[in-house]
């Protein structure tokens, strides 16, 4: 599989989409705010700024903070792809945070989400 076309994507792009997922669930742009930080240790500031340069996923992910310890316990299936089983670090970053949207979105509680 060929995953250039994705990490090369700005998360700029793509952040609307997780907003609008959640917001049509009843859930808030808040939490998605809180799942991104809690996934990469980004704080609101650094967010907005790789919202404002149009920062692409490769570098989103490379220039995070730090990815948290408790991402290994996201496990399940995404966009038709077992998480455990993708190879690809990048791919497998990328997944994390569809994962945890989606789980936002379906209802779970924030607690669940986080793996605390």
């Amino acid at each position: 599989m060929d995953n250039t076309r994705v990490y090369k994507m700005s998360f700029a792009s793509v952040y609307p989409h997780y907003i609008t997922k959640a917001e049509r669930k009843g859930r808030t742009k808040e939490e998605v705010h809180e799942i991104i930080y809690w996934l990469t240790g980004y704080d609101s500031q650094q967010l907005q700024q790789i919202i404002n340069d149009k920062t692409d996923f490769e570098n989103f992910f490379a220039k995070a903070p730090q990815l948290n310890p408790n991402a290994s316990k996201i496990t399940g299936v995404i966009c038709g792809y077992r998480i455990e089983e993708i190879e690809d670090p990048l791919m497998k970053k990328v997944r994390y945070l569809d994962k945890l949207i989606d789980e936002l979105a379906k209802g779970k509680t924030m607690e669940k989400i986080l793996r605390k």
